[in-house]
């Protein structure tokens, strides 16, 4: 291995730019020449071995750098990070330089047997590896401490000198993508191979989920329509809807692990070696040794960590619950106030004044759960976890006991302790079709018209001005530069699990939940691609085997799913009067089915 990077030559003539690099305003010239000098030196020498050149406008040489990487620096790459490709015999095996001719595909002058999205992110890894030697401080700033094998690029982010980086969209295969992703509207499946050749797997595994998961949804549609229509007045003939709603919760998830491994393996990262995981940039503490790796590091006591989890964080989530609970309580009596206002007038702004109540909360529920995010992401990073997996773990198990609480309380207070079944439904359809139009509008409308305004403006910008240089280029980083950053699957994810809640827990009582869910998804599919290839930068591909930690909180879900339904079960008046005698024979039957 160290022979092939001894003859890589630096120098390309054919610079292909995947990355930007952009630097703050002022940025002082010694620490750009050390930055890009770090980054063009030889692996020997510590340094990336990439191809770097600086972005020339108008006004001159600006702070923002276009990363590329020879062809040959790409293959030697990809056997560092592990990628898996397919061999000419069919098997799946992690590449190496020395084997290459065995891959399928596979020529020297094939720049295209690596995706673009593949070649952004070694060059990702190569950056983030790139680690001090014997240097005590970033130059030009003595403040920004460094440590042997401490991460530049992470330095130089959280000490605010290197503004962000991202990939390049390749245009061209970018509007390819588009036209057969949402360009037009059709009947059939999503093109998940190409997402992820320019997405990279995560992304393309989410859209995979929600494709799934949206044809899941139809057949309890479609038995939700007819038993909706038939016995609409009757809110206690359910339990043949509920059986199958719980045999359905529990199904579908077994069946997406078989197709989230038949994906992965396909792609290649079934069976791709998990990276040693990194400090996150965020981490800090006093600099100590890694008793695993033995380089020195930042090292922060997990007692304190404890501390602060179980004494500051545990008591703040355990507040914003109580807090829920209570707004839940004023609801009721609004519901309260607005069936007493119908009963006295009969009239029909008094019927729709009945839906008024459910309407507000579920607005609050939407309010308060995005601004318990800030708090719970705020709370998290105050906790200093060292890895990003940590960091995650505790951030989804803040924000899934909340929103879980928040949306689905009063649900469980209707069901349980009122026993109001025809409130119930009213509850359930006006949280679920109220949530989905905000989540609509927040997430995918506004952005994408506040974008395209930006873009706009910036076109007019461009075209003002007379210049001899190629304004395609710099339109295109200078446009992309300036849009909003994608922040990860989380919150499309929580979308999606809060919905298999709506539709799991209570739909037998509600049959066109799932009907106005399958309608939800079909517009998601296209507003979340529109997101993804108008909206947003492009992102890093991330390789994964799977949902990750969502898998383990859509089957906590689903049991809970089967619990409730079978309660449901218990409690209807057909199984209650197969037990007219013993109420304890109906619960330990009850028990037993679930």
């Amino acid at each position: 291995m160290m022979e092939s990077w001894s003859f890589l030559d630096p120098v390309e003539s054919n610079f292909r730019p995947l990355v930007v690099i952009e630097l703050a305003k002022g940025t002082k010239e010694e620490t750009i020449e050390w930055f890009t000098k770090r980054i063009v030196d030889k692996k020997a020498n510590g340094g990336a071995q990439l191809l770097i050149k600086p972005l020339v406008t108008e006004n001159g040489v600006e702070n923002i750098y276009l990363v590329g990487a020879s062809h040959l620096r790409l293959l030697l790459g990809a056997e560092t990070v592990g990628l898996v490709k397919e061999c000419s015999d069919n098997s799946m095996r992690a590449f190496t330089y020395s084997s290459r001719k065995t891959f399928k595909h596979f020529a020297d002058d094939n720049h295209n047997f690596l995706t673009m999205a593949e070649c952004q992110y070694i060059i990702k890894h190569e950056l983030e590896n790139l680690r001090a030697k014997d240097e005590k401080m970033i130059p030009g700033y003595p403040q920004a401490k460094l440590y042997p094998g401490k991460s530049i690029v992470r330095r130089l982010l959280t000490s605010g000198v290197l503004v962000q980086i991202f990939p390049l969209h390749d245009r061209e295969e970018l509007k390819k993508l588009s036209h057969s992703w949402y360009g037009r509207v059709k009947v059939g499946y999503q093109p998940l191979d190409d997402i992820r050749c320019y997405f990279g797997e995560t992304i393309a595994l989410y859209f995979g989920f929600l494709e799934y998961f949206t044809f899941a949804l139809i057949p309890m549609a479609v038995i939700g329509i007819p038993y909706y229509v038939f016995a609409w007045e009757d809110y206690d003939k359910y339990v043949m809807f509920a059986t199958f709603n719980l045999l359905w919760s529990t199904v579908i998830l077994e069946v997406w692990k078989r197709i989230c491994s038949i994906l992965t393996y396909r792609w290649g990262t079934l069976l791709m070696k998990r990276q040693f995981e990194e400090p996150r940039p965020g981490f800090h503490g006093v600099l100590g040794i890694n008793p695993v790796t033995g380089r020195e590091e930042p090292v922060y006591s997990s007692i304190k960590r404890q501390l602060r989890i179980y004494l500051v964080s545990l008591p703040f989530v355990c507040l914003c619950l109580y807090f829920s609970l209570y707004v839940m309580m004023i609801y009721f009596d609004l519901e309260q106030w607005a069936l007493d206002y119908h009963k006295e007038n009969e009239s029909d702004f008094s019927s729709l004044m009945l839906y008024v109540p459910s309407i507000i909360y579920a607005v609050v529920i939407e309010v308060m759960n995005r601004i318990y995010r800030y708090a719970a992401e705020f709370l998290t990073s105050w906790e200093n976890h060292r890895l990003e997996s940590s960091y995650q773990n505790h951030l989804i198990l803040k924000v899934l006991v909340f929103n879980f609480l928040n949306c689905f309380a009063s649900l469980f207070y209707i069901a349980f302790v009122l026993f109001d079944m025809k409130l119930l439904r009213q509850s359930l359809a006006t949280l679920l079709i109220t949530s989905q139009i905000l989540n609509q509008f927040a997430e995918s409308l506004l952005p994408y018209w506040l974008q395209k305004r930006y873009n706009r403006r910036m076109r007019k910008r461009m075209c003002s001005k007379k210049t001899d240089m190629d304004l395609s280029l710099a339109e295109q980083v200078n446009m992309e530069k300036e849009m909003g950053t994608y922040l990860g699957t989380f919150d499309d994810y929580l979308e999606l699990f809060l919905q298999f809640g709506y539709v799991s827990l209570f739909s037998c009582v509600y049959p066109l939940a799932a009907v106005f869910a399958v309608l939800n998804n079909i517009t998601e599919i296209y507003s979340d691609a529109l997101k993804m290839c108008r909206v947003y930068k492009r992102p890093f591909a991330e390789p994964t085997a799977n949902i990750g930690v969502w898998q383990l909180a859509f089957e906590t879900m689903s049991v809970i799913s089967v619990v409730t339904n079978c309660i449901l079960i218990g409690m209807s008046p057909e199984v209650d009067a197969l037990f007219p005698d013993s109420k304890m024979d109906l619960v330990l039957t009850v028990a037993l089915v679930e």
